[in-house]
């Protein structure tokens, strides 16, 4: 039986990317494509709207509020729930087109949780800060300390069946968020994999590593994240 999958992507100041992330889903493996407008203050909304997307509206700004917004819309349609649930960036570094590699595993391996590596996989150079690159070294080994799990990256390209990741009961609003499902998901012996994705420059100015600010919030809220679950 087919599994039917459903794609969520937060995007802030978007308006560059987030078309072209939108149209490079395969449409033919996707039964909604769901874009958080998360308090853009640029055409964000209206070119996702432009390529087919159900646009929600999160005025509170914040990684985690915009993914948490998309599970509560995926939530309130019962009528639609889905078996798989994708997360993407709305930069345009990760390839969306290689979203049936992050699915496979789940409908063929009956793997709950499912990690795009741009560790494993070929990165473009430049793609990744330093800051970036080291600060997913350390919470990986991090992650393996304490809860014994073996990830390589904490990467925004994931696939998760849709029932654990309501197990999984997600509350971080910020930048903790990607740290928190992987962690939350090895403390509840969910089968987890990594696939190897490319990586490219992003579209755009990050508003997290583009500043010393953003890098150092990131990484303290990541730090924060592992060891307030142990």
């Amino acid at each position: 039986m087919k599994q039917t999958v459903k794609v969520i992507i937060p995007a802030f100041n978007e308006q560059n990317s987030v078309g072209k992330v939108v149209r490079d889903i395969p449409k033919d493996l996707v039964n909604e494509v769901i874009v958080v407008n998360n308090a853009s203050t640029d055409d964000t909304k209206i070119n996702a709207c432009r390529e087919g997307a159900t646009v929600l509206d999160e005025p509170r700004q914040g990684y985690g509020f915009a993914c948490l917004k998309g599970i509560e819309y995926v939530q309130s349609n019962t009528n639609q729930i889905p078996d798989i649930i994708v997360f993407i960036d709305a930069d345009y570094s990760d390839y969306p087109e290689e979203l049936p590699e992050l699915v496979r595993p789940i409908v063929e391996q009956n793997v709950d949780l499912v990690i795009g590596s741009r560790a494993l996989g070929n990165r473009e150079k430049g793609a990744m800060t330093f800051p970036q690159i080291f600060g997913n070294w350390l919470a990986t080994n991090l992650l393996r300390l304490f809860y014994g799990v073996k990830f390589t990256d904490l990467g925004p390209f994931r696939a998760i069946k849709y029932d654990r990741l309501v197990a999984l009961d997600m509350r971080d609003t910020t930048y903790g968020w990607t740290v928190e499902m992987q962690l939350k998901a090895a403390k509840k012996k969910f089968k987890c994999i990594e696939v190897p994705v490319k990586y490219r420059k992003r579209i755009g100015f990050s508003k997290i590593s583009g500043t010393v600010k953003g890098t150092f919030l990131a990484g303290y809220k990541i730090l924060w994240t592992i060891f307030k679950y142990i």
